[in-house]
């Protein structure tokens, strides 16, 4: 039995390490081959990225507290302020050549106000840079130098083929060591972030750091798959957390700089929101997932295409809603001008619209849109009432917010106002009111508000 053991024992070990040296060769090619691909991706996409330099001049003002004293008559007073040179630092993509023009994508914020831009190749070459255009939106920017001279241009790839977990690259000029190259993985795909809801981002443990905001992430194909934005970080440095904005994303950013020198957005035309479980209760919406409809700006695409406060939408141009985000990043990547379905759960009804999205111009129009009915609802829950010591039949719904330059804000409805009645009707719940909302173009809404009734009149 135990001659058996031992003997068992040898075979088995023998086997393994019959099989051992093999697997290990195995490796150790493997290894060599993620090596040269590593060596050849860098060789191959260095030359494309580029050092973004930028001069902003600064007015800072001057004060010289004893000139006073010491200016003599007739002499010129000195300048309140004096021009500052605020340098700053980069990185870029070269992506396009047309005729004598070359141009390069970067990050917005790296250009952004700049009197002065050079483009630093990374052969040595130097280029005095001009800004075609910048969008503060998705954070991108194309600037162009002219030359004759041969430049090299980037692959650009599928940023939608890249799998978490894939091999990549980060090319670019941290804290201004030029032509770094770092590696590491995909660590997620669809990043979102506070504020910046019209891009998601990829993200990468490979190395970021200041200065390599505009650089490349490339997949081991030597194909650009995004750009290097910024870092997650308590102390400013990297930590293995870095985002990119995928290359889908600027693909046409790229054309639309180069054709007119900005970017047209696609402008649905709602005020919206995630769906809580408050709110899907009182609406009858539980178990679904999209974005909830707050309010429709007046002439707006939705509007016209019967897309109502109250409404949830749960897909668009064939994209799946899960929330407030998704939506605004569908509709961010559709063109101006685009007819599209849309699908909406209404009363509990699953209904499909057809929207032409428009131009957006909201930024620059600001309050000059208004928007129906210009404020939130929200139902009074125990808590609520309890908190605002509201008697049992004061009312079931209330205002939760107005929106700024609204017809309502300008009637002076407020945040907490308490809905009784809409055209001559006791709201009894969420879903009522907006069924009474859209019931008509012009409402009659009784409020109260610390024991007083007031009454407004709404119009679209």
């Amino acid at each position: 039995m135990n001659r058996f053991t031992v003997t068992s024992g040898i075979l088995v070990a023998l086997t393994l390490l019959a099989f051992a040296l093999p697997i290990s060769a195995q490796t150790g090619d493997t290894v060599l081959s993620l090596q040269n691909s590593f060596r050849k991706v860098s060789a191959d996409v260095l030359p494309v990225v580029v050092e973004v330099d930028t001069v902003n001049i600064i007015e800072r003002r001057s004060f010289n507290p004893f000139e006073f004293f010491f200016r003599f008559p007739g002499t010129p007073q000195q300048p309140d302020s004096q021009p500052f040179r605020q340098e700053g630092l980069g990185s870029g993509v070269i992506v396009e050549r047309r005729g004598n023009t070359v141009y390069v994508l970067t990050n917005n914020h790296v250009v952004d106000g700049a009197e002065e831009i050079e483009v630093n190749l990374s052969d040595g070459r130097s280029f005095t840079a001009e800004l075609v255009g910048g969008d503060p939106l998705r954070d991108l920017a194309l600037v162009s130098i002219e030359t004759r001279e041969e430049v090299p241009i980037a692959k650009l790839g599928n940023s939608d083929n890249t799998w978490v977990g894939d091999w990549v690259l980060a090319i670019g000029n941290p804290l201004g060591y030029e032509s770094t190259v770092t590696a590491g993985i995909i660590s997620a795909k669809g990043r979102v972030t506070d504020g910046q809801n019209f891009t998601d981002y990829l993200q990468t443990d490979a190395s970021i750091n200041r200065g390599n905001s505009g650089g490349a992430l490339v997949n081991l194909n030597g194909e650009v798959i995004g750009i290097n934005t910024f870092i997650a970080s308590n102390s400013g440095g990297n930590i293995g957390i870095g985002f990119a904005i995928p290359i889908n994303n600027a693909r046409r950013a790229i054309e639309d700089f180069i054709s007119k020198g900005s970017v047209d957005y696609a402008w649905l035309g709602v005020n919206m929101g995630d769906l809580t479980d408050t709110l899907a209760g009182q609406m009858g919406l539980k178990n679904q997932r999209g974005a909830f409809v707050y309010n429709v700006y007046t002439g707006s695409p939705a509007m016209k295409g019967d897309i109502r406060p109250g409404d949830l939408i749960t897909r668009m141009a064939g994209e799946k809603i899960e929330g407030s985000d998704d939506l605004s990043r569908t509709v961010a990547s559709l063109e101006p001008g685009t007819k599209t379905p849309v699908t909406l759960v209404r009363n509990g009804d699953d209904l499909n619209v057809r929207v032409t999205l428009a131009v957006r111009t909201i930024e620059k129009e600001g309050s000059k849109v208004n928007v129906w009915p210009g404020f939130s609802a929200v139902p009074v829950t125990r808590e609520i009432r309890d908190q605002m010591n509201l008697s049992p039949n004061t009312g079931n719904v209330l205002i939760g917010g107005v929106v700024e330059g609204s017809t309502a804000s300008a009637l002076g409805l407020r945040g907490g106002d308490v809905i009784k009645a809409i055209n001559g009707k006791t709201v009894r719940n969420l879903r009522h009111f907006y069924a009474l909302v859209n019931s008509n173009k012009r409402i009659e809404l009784k409020i109260t508000r610390q024991d007083d009734d007031l009454e407004f009149i709404l119009k679209k």
